[in-house]
């Protein structure tokens, strides 16, 4: 009977986890940063502030969203932090057609044409 249980602890663990994961990509606003960050690999919140036309305390609550569901990986230099796209996180979660809108594009395979 407790293995049940555990296996039922476990499953509800992993639904929580891609809940988060979706809800994070389930936002247009999301999306486009994700988008900007492919373009230009690593960035830092400040020149994606430029880019995507938002306020910084707005970007940064988009980027801990996305941070927080694994889709960003988080590289601090000094006092600037700067994100990359999560692609093995990705490349797991999101269909072939999608993960082809956030991959460079010399990883791309020829489906994304």
């Amino acid at each position: 009977m407790n293995e049940i249980e555990l296996t039922d602890v476990t499953l509800e663990k992993t639904f929580e986890k891609y809940e988060q994961k979706f809800k994070a990509l389930a936002d247009k606003k999301r999306l486009m940063i994700m988008n900007e960050i492919v373009k230009r690999g690593s960035v830092c919140v400040c020149d994606l502030s430029d880019i995507i036309d938002m306020p910084q305390s707005k970007l940064s609550y988009h980027l801990r969203i996305l941070f927080d569901a694994d889709l960003l990986i988080k590289v601090t230099k000094g006092t600037w932090s700067y994100y990359e796209l999560n692609e093995k996180e990705l490349n797991h979660l999101l269909s072939e057609e999608l993960c082809c809108l956030f991959k460079p594009d010399s990883t791309k395979s020829s489906c994304c044409e």
